[in-house]
C-alpha cells in the first residue's frame, strides 16, 4: 500500500538565518531597563561609573550596563560577639542591625564596597570592633545597672563606623547580654544580700516608727492630763480667791457696822430655832441661856 505524499512547507532558509541574527542584535543591543522598587540603577560604561538611575523604566544605548544596587534595609546577625569589662570580665552578647545604605552615597558603596547594597560582612566586623571598645569603658556591675546607655553608646559609635562605608543605622537590638557562670553567680549571690539588707533596714524603719508612735501618743497623753491638772488647779485657785474676797467683804462690813453683825447673830438664833424639836435641857448648867425665853417680861 502507497502512503499519501505529505507537503513540507517552503521555508527559505535565508529569512530563518536573518530572523536569529536580528534576535541575536536586539539581546546585545536591547535599550530598555526596568529599576525595581527599592533599588537604584548603577549605569556604568565600560566599567567606570557614569550615572544613577531611579526607580521605573530606563533606557541606554547598547554601550552602556545598568546594575540594580538595592537600598532596602538589610539585617545583619552578630550572634556572641565578646568583650572584655574594665574589670577584665569576659562578657558576650547577640546583637540584630538593620541598616540601609543612604542614597547619596549608592555610587561610592558599589564601587568601593558592594555591587549589590549587601554591607552584612562589613557589619559584622564593625559592630564586633565597636562591642569591645564600648564594653572596655564599663566595669562589670556598671555595664549591667547601665545597659541602656551602653546600648546607647554601641548605636552612636557604630552609626559613625558604618559611615563610613556610606551605610546608615535604623537600629539595634541587644539580647543574651551574659557573662561568665562564675560571675553570675557572684552577682545572684549579691542581689540576694542587698535584699537581704533592705528587708532588715525597712523592718528596722518600721519598729523606729513604731516606737515614735508610741512616745507620741504617750507624750499627748502627758499633755492632757497637765492641762487637766493645770485646769483643776487653776479652777480652785479662783474659787479660793473668790471666798477670800468674800470674807474680806464681810469682815470690812462687820468693821464699819455693828448691825451687820447683829443680823448675822439673829440670823443663827433663827436657825437654830427652826432646828429646834421644842424639848428643854434636862440638864441646865449654870449661866446656860433658856432657848425663847424671857424672864424680864
Amino acid at each position: 500500500m502507497q502512503l499519501p505524499a505529505v507537503k513540507m512547507p517552503n521555508f527559505p532558509l535565508g529569512r530563518i538565518g536573518i530572523a536569529i541574527v536580528v534576535l541575536i542584535v536586539l539581546a546585545f543591543l536591547w535599550p530598555f531597563y526596568s529599576v525595581p522598587t527599592g533599588s537604584r540603577g548603577v549605569v556604568t560604561q565600560f566599567g567606570k561609573i557614569v550615572g544613577i538611575e531611579g526607580e521605573g523604566l530606563a533606557v541606554l544605548p547598547p554601550w552602556r550596563k545598568l546594575s540594580n544596587f538595592s537600598i532596602r534595609a538589610e539585617t545583619a546577625d552578630i550572634e556572641n560577639a565578646e568583650g572584655s569589662t574594665s574589670d577584665t570580665q569576659p562578657v558576650k552578647v547577640s546583637l540584630t542591625v538593620r541598616y540601609s545604605i543612604a542614597t547619596d552615597r549608592v555610587a561610592e558603596v558599589f564601587e568601593k564596597y558592594s555591587h549589590d547594597g549587601n554591607l552584612s560582612s562589613y557589619v559584622q566586623t564593625a559592630t564586633q570592633e565597636i562591642f569591645k571598645a564600648v564594653t572596655a569603658k564599663y566595669t562589670a556591675p556598671d555595664l549591667i545597672s547601665q545597659r541602656a546607655k551602653v546600648s546607647s553608646d554601641i548605636n552612636a559609635a557604630l552609626r559613625e563606623k558604618l559611615s563610613l562605608y556610606g551605610a546608615q543605622v535604623i537600629n539595634i537590638d541587644m539580647r543574651n547580654f551574659a557573662f561568665s557562670d562564675s560571675y553570675m553567680h557572684a552577682i545572684n549571690d549579691k542581689v540576694t544580700q542587698e535584699q537581704l539588707r533592705l528587708a532588715a533596714e525597712n523592718k528596722l524603719k518600721t519598729v523606729e516608727s513604731e516606737q515614735k508612735q508610741k512616745v507620741a501618743v504617750a507624750e499627748a497623753e502627758a499633755s492632757a492630763r497637765k492641762a487637766e491638772a493645770d485646769g483643776e488647779a487653776y479652777a480652785n485657785l479662783t474659787i479660793a480667791k473668790a471666798q477670800a474676797e468674800a470674807l474680806r467683804v464681810q469682815n470690812a462690813a462687820l468693821t464699819q457696822s455693828k448691825e451687820v453683825l447683829e443680823l448675822r447673830r439673829i440670823e443663827v438664833e433663827k436657825i437654830k430655832a427652826e432646828k429646834w424639836n421644842g424639848a428643854l435641857p434636862t440638864a441646865i448648867y449654870a449661866g446656860a441661856p433658856i432657848p425663847f425665853l424671857n424672864v424680864g417680861k
